[in-house]
């Protein structure tokens, strides 16, 4: 059974914060192994990663095999089926023309004094893009993170899946066709980010890495952070429903389970006002967990972090969900959509209860690499920002140095920072001595 809150408890301050100080992340002290890994791949480069995917994944690959060949991508692809090849192709082009209407627009304007101001947006040249692999690998991962990477502009993007046993996704790969990605290794773990960030003889180093992965991708991601970027360093999946009484239980109880089946660690909790419709929520889920083919996993991730929190008004429930700050975030309410205004924290809102999360994950367009673990309160999902950086443009005409010159040399001595005044100094003379120049 999940833990169900009443905010009329008592204890349910104590209750609530000790829910947000669950930890759900695996168990695993991953840290100095992924430290070893990406030493090792550092020092030997190809070596390493060929030897670490046959320790990891049995998997024996040559530096001219690591990379699935056109051939060999071709052959997959000719093997999808069409409905699942049409199905793809939509989601392409939704997900797409979303980011599209992201691009940010450069900027230059002339200031009070004739200088020259503004900002100039340009793209990463290469990015890393990984994909957790095997037969249950996401297509859908494929194309959220590559396409918001061709639409920024990246002249190069890899993709690194690992394929155990030699096994793989055929979607996978007509995903990263759809998307523009040039080449596609078959190598995953910690040791695909170390060659990423690192470069091998076969492996270019990239700008950034994105993607999500296991404990041991975190744990690389967040150390090689700095010599590349990367998007955010993910936890397991969670979802909040807020709900009313006029909603099917059932529909309910499906979208908590679309969360737990992903992962034992995910966590599923809902809010709503009505006891009664609760209970009849909870019991929904039990009945559907008799039959999800994904039982082994949603059930351990309902029974050891579902949550039901029963509040006496969904004012209330508005201001619970942006403590939780979560990754996901339903809203089957009345108004659904003028209710969104009073959210603040969540990666992803999904209004109206015939909005499930699991549109998101495909076809409706935003991007599905979402903020976890209450970072949705600092940080926001990925988007084509992700794969550029602005650069700042000022340009000073002689009356503008003439202007503002000398207030940046005060503020240079009062630094102790002589070298910096008299660079300022230098000029300021010029333009006395001189008049003004071009």
């Amino acid at each position: 059974m999940p833990i169900v809150l009443r905010t009329t408890d008592a204890e349910f301050d104590l209750q609530f914060e000790a829910l947000l100080l669950t930890k759900r992340e695996a168990d695993q002290d991953v840290d100095d192994i992924v430290s070893q890994i990406l030493s090792d791949v550092q020092t030997r480069g190809d070596k390493a990663v060929i030897e670490l995917t046959s320790k990891f994944d049995q998997l024996d690959l040559t530096p001219e095999t690591l990379a699935f060949t056109p051939k060999e991508i071709n052959a997959a692809i000719a093997t999808v089926p069409t409905d699942e090849r049409r199905a793809l192709e939509l989601a392409e082009k939704r997900i797409r023309d979303y980011h599209e209407r992201q691009l940010p627009e450069d900027a230059w304007w002339i200031g009070e004094h004739g200088e020259g101001l503004g900002w100039r947006w340009s793209a990463v040249e290469t990015a890393g893009l990984y994909v957790p692999g095997g037969l249950a690998s996401y297509p859908s991962s494929v194309l959220m993170n590559a396409i918001p990477a061709s639409v920024a502009g990246v002249d190069h993007m890899c993709i690194c899946a690992p394929t155990p046993n030699g096994k793989y996704n055929p979607l996978v790969l007509l995903a990263a066709h759809l998307a523009g990605v040039e080449t596609v290794y078959r190598i995953g773990g910690a040791q695909a980010i170390a060659a990423m960030a690192y470069g091998t003889k076969t492996i270019k180093k990239v700008d950034t890495i994105t993607g999500p992965g296991n404990a041991f991708v975190a744990a690389a991601k967040r150390r090689v952070y700095g010599r590349v970027g990367i998007d955010m360093i993910a936890g397991p999946s969670e979802i909040l429903v807020i709900a009313d009484r006029d909603n099917n239980p059932d529909w309910i109880a499906i979208d908590l389970l679309s969360q737990a089946e992903h992962d034992e660690n995910a966590q599923s909790i809902l809010i709503t006002d009505d006891t009664e419709f609760a209970n009849a929520v909870i019991i929904a889920v039990e009945k559907r967990l008799e039959t999800l083919e994904r039982k082994h996993i949603a059930n351990p991730s309902w029974e050891n972090y579902g949550s039901v929190i029963i509040t006496s008004d969904l004012t209330e429930a508005a201001k619970l969900s942006d403590r939780l700050a979560p990754e996901h975030l339903e809203l089957c309410v009345k108004d659904a959509e003028e209710y969104s205004k009073k959210i603040r924290h969540a990666g992803a809102i999904f209004i109206g209860s015939l909005t499930p999360e699991a549109i998101g994950d495909y076809v409706g367009g935003p991007n599905h690499v979402l903020p976890t673990a209450r970072s949705a309160r600092f940080s926001s999902g990925l988007s084509v920002l992700d794969f550029m950086k602005r650069t700042t443009l000022t340009k000073m005409t002689p009356e503008s140095m003439a202007a503002i010159g000398p207030a940046a040399e005060v503020l240079a001595k009062s630094e102790s920072l002589e070298a910096h005044g008299l660079s300022l100094r230098a000029r300021l003379n010029q333009l006395n001595t001189n008049g003004k120049e071009n």
